[in-house]
């Protein structure tokens, strides 16, 4: 897997992830293409994303997100197809974005709503502490 910067061609694999049911359960209502949009250029392409494509063999699979939390930390987390649960994308992701925040001297954050049972069993299984809840979200820090 690759994570790089989002493209505006990275609209309509965007639009297909967000607007899937399955995907958005535990996240928020699923986008309509004017918000996929406005989504993709205020979150994924402005200079300092939020968010990050991930490709497989060349092809969007979702995104990861990355971007401070506080001044100690990034978060992180991640959107994938539905395609792609189930086979270690999200552990190895978790991973990845863990070095990252640690090699820039940051702890790591996942937030994640309540429902969310293999969020917090990632999280748990890499190390993260439960240490909360803010804004109805369970809050998980290494």
């Amino acid at each position: 897997m690759l994570i790089r910067r989002m493209k505006k061609s990275d609209l309509m694999p965007l639009y297909r992830l967000l607007t899937d049911e399955k995907v958005m359960e535990h996240i928020e209502p699923v986008f309509d293409l004017e918000k996929t949009a406005a989504f993709l250029e205020h979150a994924g392409l402005c200079i300092e994303p939020l968010v990050w494509a991930v490709e497989e063999d060349g092809a969007f699979i979702g995104y990861v997100i990355y971007h401070d939390y506080d001044e100690t930390s990034r978060e992180i987390g991640w959107v994938l197809y539905p395609e792609h649960w189930g086979k270690g994308c999200a552990t190895e992701l978790t991973k990845e974005l863990m070095q990252r925040a640690f090699a820039e001297g940051k702890d790591a954050v996942i937030e994640c709503a309540p429902a969310q049972e293999v969020t917090k069993h990632i999280a748990l299984k890499l190390g993260f502490k439960h240490i909360g809840q803010r804004d109805s979200c369970e809050v998980f820090r290494t």
